[in-house]
């Protein structure tokens, strides 16, 4: 049985890794990934483009190669502020924690090949944040609202749910509280999903079907109705490469991007209750096509393209969550720690030891309420 450290080390760690092999294929329909890499991708391949420097649209961004993207970037960052706060988050913390760390604190950005502030590479829907919280003064609770309606939250809570380990109700009460800040709609319900199925995943003993039904229990809307669709079409196929066409037949009705994913409609990315993230429920799906075998689900999230990184990201999470990162092939990890210059293991070891704290506090806290509420006598005596 893997500890919980051993747990969060493998979930922060197989998030990284399949972000980083994501990030290759971004965009990218399957049918041009097997033209460009001569097949289906295995492991660790260099960029779509090799005029990647100047080649719009993905300037400068230099993808693939073991280089992380903005979702492993803002995932370390949520890291940092659970290191400061060492306790459960909320809106506010986001203005006053995580803003000035995007704003002011460089880091290696591999993309980039440089080192600069993490502001200088996530995407506009993540700039959102600096905008509204640090430039308009916005309520946090409130600054999600307007924003374009994307991935951008779910993407990095994986520490939020293993900061409530065994609790998929609390992180997903967690993920929605602080993602209110950031975004709106399915937007923000697919980051409280996200992190109640990485707690689910976090449990000693959890299943792929205990981390499907946590998620479901508190899915609301489009959300939970398209995560049904593809956890159904998912037990149709066995095998990841049969599962692309598949899966992605299921999450149309709810996607709002359209088919060509680098030109959406002018419905796409807008507030719905009928509609969800792509990202998520696929990343459900290749889980299940994989049975939890973390090298089955990344791969058929890399060769799935459109967002491929972060659906890689979210399937590697949880999967690496379940079995540790023994999971996760070690020529990936080494690829990834060197071309990326990360320690694929100090982020899990310290969200383990926050978590620790946290329950700490939580069972302190527990514990004064009964005393409190005991001091009523016996209710209708």
């Amino acid at each position: 049985m893997k500890t919980l450290e051993q747990r969060a080390i493998g979930c922060l760690a197989g998030a990284a890794v399949g972000d980083a092999l994501g990030g290759a294929t971004e965009g990218r329909s399957p049918e041009q990934i097997k033209q460009r890499y001569g097949g289906y991708v295995t492991g660790i391949v260099g960029p779509f483009l090799p005029d990647w420097q100047t080649a719009r649209p993905m300037s400068p961004y230099h993808k693939g190669d073991g280089h992380i993207t903005d979702d492993t970037l803002m995932t370390n960052t949520i890291v940092k502020v659970y290191e400061a706060k060492r306790d459960h988050l909320d809106a506010y913390d986001m203005a006053d924690l995580l803003v000035p760390l995007l704003m002011n604190e460089k880091v290696w950005i591999p993309e980039l090949e440089k080192e600069t502030v993490a502001l200088n590479r996530i995407f506009l829907a993540e700039k959102w944040l600096v905008t509204r919280l640090h430039y308009a003064h916005v309520d946090p609770r409130e600054a999600g609202n307007g924003n374009v309606v994307n991935c951008g939250a779910a993407m990095y809570m994986a520490p939020v749910g293993i900061a409530n380990s065994a609790n998929p109700r609390g992180a997903y009460a967690e993920a929605i509280e602080i993602a209110g800040a950031h975004q709106l709609s399915y937007g923000r319900e697919a980051a409280g999903v996200f992190a109640a199925a990485v707690a689910e995943a976090m449990r000693p003993e959890a299943s792929v079907d205990d981390v499907i039904q946590a998620s479901l229990s508190v899915a609301r809307d489009g959300t939970r109705a398209a995560i049904e669709a593809v956890v159904k079409a998912a037990t149709t196929v066995d095998d990841w490469q049969s599962a692309i066409g598949v899966l992605r037949e299921a999450i149309v009705p709810f996607d709002t991007v359209g088919p060509n994913y680098r030109e959406p409609g002018l419905g796409g990315r807008r507030p719905s209750r009928l509609h969800a993230i792509e990202e998520l429920p696929i990343a459900l799906g290749m889980v299940i096509v994989a049975r939890g075998n973390y090298t089955d689900a990344v791969l058929g999230a890399v060769n799935y393209g459109r967002d491929s990184d972060s659906i890689a990201t979210m399937a590697g999470a949880i999967c690496g969550a379940l079995h540790g990162i023994e999971a996760i092939p070690e020529a990936w990890r080494n690829a990834v720690e060197q071309n990326s210059r990360l320690d694929l293991a100090a982020n899990g070891r310290s969200m383990a030891a926050i978590a620790t704290e946290v329950r700490a506090k939580d069972s302190a806290r527990h514990e004064a309420y009964e005393a409190a509420f005991a001091e009523f006598g016996v209710v209708g005596a």
